[in-house]
């Protein structure tokens, strides 16, 4: 695991400063990440501007869900968002020149071509969990549960980005399939899910453990019930749910790469 870590930090800094060659594009991206996901706000604050409550929830409390979800997939995207893409190093064969170095090739999908300007989302997401945090005026009783909220959701959107990646052994041509559930799941976690019909809920309660991301724990930060009546221990999931689905991930990428041939390129 150590060598992992330091072989991912060397191939991520080689990357940095292959970009740093480029400081105006690099910082031009960076700002328009930040920018463009700052978009997302606005429209949470345009909705708030015509009601009083989101499903219940007020603007702070959206806010909260917000940024949660934000960070947690701003970290992983910048970690392991380049596994969805593997379908294009399979098509140009760039994918076998990985499995003959002497690297791990999730690693190598996983750093390539690292940019700081993903540090713009990232950067987007701290400011208005900062924000909304003070006007939640959480006791200690319960803020204690938010850091492992965060690093669960940042573990279950790296496990779906790595199934992402798999899958695409498979469905070389289908990467949006992936990307339903990455940034769609983003996307979903952001409102509260008690907007989404219950059927959707349940599927990703049980099936797609993407309520573990923030909502569930979320309920228990905010002292608020489940408005689908789930059950209380739901909310403590969170860890189970992300090593579970972390374990599918390293299987199936495993898998992925065993049956995997050649484009013979």
């Amino acid at each position: 695991m150590a060598d992992t870590v330091r072989t991912y930090l060397l191939l991520a800094w080689t990357w940095l400063r292959a970009s740093a060659q480029y400081p105006g594009p690099l910082i031009t991206m960076a700002v328009g990440a930040f920018a463009i996901n700052m978009l997302d706000v606005v429209a949470i604050w345009v909705i708030f501007e015509h009601t009083p409550s989101l499903a219940g929830f007020g603007l702070a409390e959206v806010m909260f869900l917000y940024g949660t979800s934000s960070l947690s997939f701003a970290v992983s995207d910048m970690l392991f968002g380049n596994l969805d893409r593997l379908s294009q190093h399979i098509r140009t064969g760039s994918f076998d020149a990985m499995l003959i170095r002497p690297a791990s090739a999730f690693v190598q999908m996983a750093v390539d071509r690292f940019s700081v300007h993903r540090f713009g989302r990232i950067t987007q997401a701290v400011i208005v969990l900062a924000i909304a945090l003070p006007r939640l005026d959480l006791p200690w009783s319960r803020a204690w549960a938010v850091p492992p909220m965060i690093l669960c959701g940042i573990v279950i959107f790296s496990s779906l980005f790595a199934l992402a990646g798999a899958a695409q052994f498979l469905l070389t041509d289908a990467p949006e399939v992936a990307n339903a559930f990455t940034y769609g799941g983003s996307t979903l976690t952001q409102y509260p899910l008690s907007v989404y019909g219950r059927d959707l809920v349940r599927g990703v309660t049980f099936v797609v453990p993407l309520a573990f991301v923030n909502w569930q724990p979320a309920l228990f930060v905010l002292d608020r019930p489940d408005p689908l009546g789930l059950p209380y221990w739901l909310r403590f999931v969170s860890p189970l749910a992300a090593l579970t689905l972390a374990a599918v991930a390293a299987l199936a990428w495993r898998a992925g790469v065993r049956r995997y041939r050649s484009t013979g390129s």
